[in-house]
């Protein structure tokens, strides 16, 4: 299975921009459909983004469409989140999610529960 580890989040201040990596690890990341989460105190876990294996093909929400871009590098086994523009509200732990390209379904699923692999997270926090 796939090991996967987030890095890039920090403190900025509103308006300003970080790009989130999350590497692979135990298997190549080509066998899988990617999503990016966050997470807000006291809040359920949103989904932000979605890239199909490939890469060819990408999903956001409308909360976030226009400000984040979601990417990936097969070769490097790693799926990048740019954040733009950033608000207060965007502060939350970001993670990303793997599941299976063979699965069912739509490669952009929004619900948590349909990603097996999960990051540990990292923090962005955003200030006004």
């Amino acid at each position: 299975q796939v090991q996967l580890v987030e890095s890039g989040g920090g403190l900025v201040q509103a308006g300003g921009s970080l790009r989130l990596s999350c590497a692979a690890s135990g298997r190549t990341l080509s066998s899988y459909n990617l999503g990016w989460f966050r997470q807000a105190p006291g809040k359920e876990r949103e989904f932000v983004a979605a890239i199909s294996w490939s890469g060819d093909n990408s999903y956001y929400p409308d909360s976030v469409k226009g400000r984040f871009t979601i990417s990936r590098d097969n070769a490097k086994n790693t799926v990048y989140l740019q954040v733009n523009s950033l608000k207060p509200e965007d502060t939350a732990v970001y993670y990303c999610a793997a599941r299976s390209r063979y699965s069912s379904g739509n490669y952009y699923s929004t619900e948590v529960k349909l990603y097996p692999y999960w990051g540990q997270g990292t923090q962005v926090t955003v200030s006004s």
